[in-house]
């Protein structure tokens, strides 16, 4: 497990498309400050768990990826940690989801996939 250190970027409020491209720069910043490094984005004080929240996770990931690092998602909500595995997003190389917690509670989600039994219904 990675040490705990301070997050490249923390955003507030509800993320938006308008709000992707000042996030993408974020992002390639802290990618260029420290190379090969995951980019921490501490998610604690966003407040929407929707589809466009996920697209601005989703390309900020991307930013991170073309700039040779990761992105390291510390403390979602759980009804967005919850969309991100619903939409697949969890399962993408390079995205490192840090659930924040007491110390009994605290767990890091790494692209887990669930088997599926014979006797499972199709969905």
């Amino acid at each position: 497990m990675a040490a705990f250190r301070p997050p490249d970027l923390a955003p507030a409020g509800p993320l938006r498309r308008g709000d992707v491209p000042h996030l993408c720069d974020q992002v390639r910043t802290a990618c260029a400050r420290a190379p090969a490094r995951d980019v921490v984005c501490d998610l604690a004080a966003v407040t929407t768990a929707d589809l466009a929240t996920v697209d601005a996770l989703a390309r900020m990931q991307l930013a991170a990826r073309r700039a040779g690092s990761g992105l390291r998602l510390r403390d979602p909500s759980p009804a967005l940690w919850a969309l991100l595995r619903l939409v697949g997003l969890s399962g993408l190389g390079g995205l490192v989801v840090e659930m924040e917690g007491h110390a009994e509670q605290r767990e890091i989600a790494r692209c887990v996939q669930e088997a599926v039994e014979s006797g499972d219904p199709a969905l």
